[in-house]
């Protein structure tokens, strides 16, 4: 009910805040106080594309117990590019898998670790397509449409929990960060195999996200203040 409240509350500061720029004048002249912008909420880095559902990191647990069955996904994707006929394709999910598996470990540590009262991580709602039928460019073409917006939410979910202030172990800050950047360079790696392979129509809808920089055929998103590609996260709370 708290957070319904909170939510309410956002939404009519950020109508009232539109309805004076949209009135300048009569503003003015009626000499009312400029409204407040509303500070952030923990849920303002949402997808803005199809397909891509809203995002609910609240705590650093949040992040870890959600980003372990998202990365097992991406994982089992991956391993289906052994059968690329293409060796960049090949070598890409091979790195995915690699890296990928080896932080599911770390993240299980640390919800072994901190957060053992918690619930296991769960299977989350499947994002990603059953590649197992599918063979040279269908699968490579539709991997790669697939696995943009699933790393795209990788993103947004770290680049949420450094911006909030909901790290609560400098390891996990740590981490997000390198999850926020490694997928974010694979995602121009992957932008530019289907730009390349199967041309610009082809690349999906891929929202912009707060603090990063962007890419062509980014859809706008939520604003957030600072220059652009040199992400403002606060310092992690504890260690």
């Amino acid at each position: 009910m708290k957070r319904r409240s909170m939510k309410a509350g956002i939404a009519a500061g950020a109508f009232l805040a539109v309805i004076t720029a949209v009135s300048g004048g009569t503003a003015a002249a009626l000499e009312s106080p400029p409204m407040p912008s509303p500070s952030p909420s923990p849920t303002d880095i949402q997808p803005t594309c199809p397909g891509m559902g809203p995002m609910q990191i609240t705590s650093e647990y949040d992040y870890l117990s959600q980003m372990v069955p998202h990365h097992e996904e991406a994982i089992t994707a991956a391993r289906q590019l052994q059968r690329s006929e293409r060796s960049d394709m090949r070598r890409l999910g091979q790195s995915i898998v690699t890296t990928q598996t080896a932080e599911v470990g770390k993240m299980r540590d640390w919800l072994e670790q901190w957060y053992r009262q918690s619930p296991t991580p769960s299977p989350s709602e499947t994002t990603m397509p059953d590649l197992s039928r599918l063979s040279g460019d269908q699968l490579d073409k539709t991997f790669l449409q697939h696995m943009i917006p699933h790393h795209m939410m990788a993103i947004m979910m770290s680049q949420q929990v450094l911006r909030h202030g909901e790290v609560q172990h400098s390891e996990v800050a740590a981490f997000a960060r390198t999850v926020r950047d490694d997928q974010w360079a694979e995602v121009r790696t992957m932008r530019q195999y289907l730009v390349q392979w199967f041309g610009e129509e082809s690349v999906p809808c891929m929202p912009r996200v707060p603090g990063m920089p962007s890419m062509p055929g980014m859809t706008p998103g939520p604003h957030m203040p600072g220059t652009p590609g040199m992400p403002t996260e606060p310092s992690p709370t504890g260690t």
